[in-house]
């Protein structure tokens, strides 16, 4: 099964399934700050595959497909968690999970374009990412019950402006200028998924492939991962967790290579889909 969030024509937003290359929305989300359909529905443990439409199917093309998440509790970075991307930053590679956050305004759609203020970055940097959807409360969660909690995966590019996250000795503001989260087309659910071991990650810009890696690489997996992050933290429905990045970031090529204005980043992760956005500064 295949979810998400969409707009429609006359402004409204609902929960969708996708079926067939139609939405069918599921869910109907209010305007209220911080309203978040999906996240609602995995909280409340509903059957989505099971639930009746709320109104009609409309083929994809005829609405907007937005960011399947728009209020996660949480939403959790692993840094550095590929050996190759390790080796082209040049950094140490960490003994646990290397984890940071993003704040729910870095979420964008993913065809939305990631608009960013002139001046602010000259070093703006693309990673793709395999991203989790925790389905379950998860609280000390041993690694061979982990995948349990799970209740999709989905895309993610964790943008990054370079300059900002290294000028300040610490990743925050390089990391959560807004937009800088794109995540979707939609969450997946596992049975669609099979092993999250098993899944190429890529990244193009422009049409050129940038990115070419897969999560088996990954140094610690999404069981760990979860299991890691549970013992000092509850893991709550809807949080995301974006799970590290593969070699060939612009910040590790020679020469270096970065974002500007107009440049299209695709992330692909298979048996997931695929992000589109365009870089707009103003």
């Amino acid at each position: 099964m295949r979810i998400t969030r969409i707009r429609r024509a006359d402004g409204t937003v609902a929960a969708a399934r996708i079926e067939n290359g139609t939405a069918v929305p599921v869910a109907e989300e209010s305007g209220a700050h911080m309203a978040d359909a999906v996240r609602d529905l995995i909280a409340a443990g509903a059957d989505v595959a099971a639930l009746a439409p709320t109104g009609p199917a409309r083929p994809l093309a005829d609405v907007d497909v937005l960011s399947p998440l728009a209020a996660p509790q949480k939403i959790i970075c692993i840094g550095l968690n590929y050996a190759d991307h390790i080796r082209e930053t040049g950094l140490d590679t960490p003994e646990r999970p290397l984890a940071f956050v993003k704040t729910a305004h870095t979420l964008a759609g993913p065809y939305q374009d990631v608009p960013v203020p002139a001046g602010a970055t000259e070093q703006l940097d693309w990673e793709a990412e395999l991203a989790v959807v925790i389905g379950a409360v998860a609280r000390d969660v041993p690694v061979e019950r982990a995948l349990g909690h799970v209740f999709g995966y989905t895309a993610a590019n964790d943008l990054s402006a370079r300059d900002a996250q290294f000028a300040d000795g610490q990743w925050f503001r390089g990391k959560n200028f807004d937009a800088f989260c794109p995540l979707g087309p939609w969450i997946v659910t596992p049975d669609e998924v099979g092993d999250p071991q098993a899944l190429s990650v890529a990244a193009r810009v422009n049409g050129r492939t940038v990115q070419d890696g897969s999560t088996k690489d990954m140094i610690f997996g999404v069981a760990d991962v979860i299991s890691y992050l549970s013992r000092f933290m509850t893991l709550c429905p809807g949080d995301v967790i974006a799970t590290g990045t593969p070699h060939g970031v612009g910040m590790g090529r020679t020469p270096q290579l970065w974002l500007k204005d107009g440049d299209v980043v695709e992330v692909e992760i298979g048996a997931v889909g695929t992000l589109r956005n365009t870089v707009r500064v103003a």
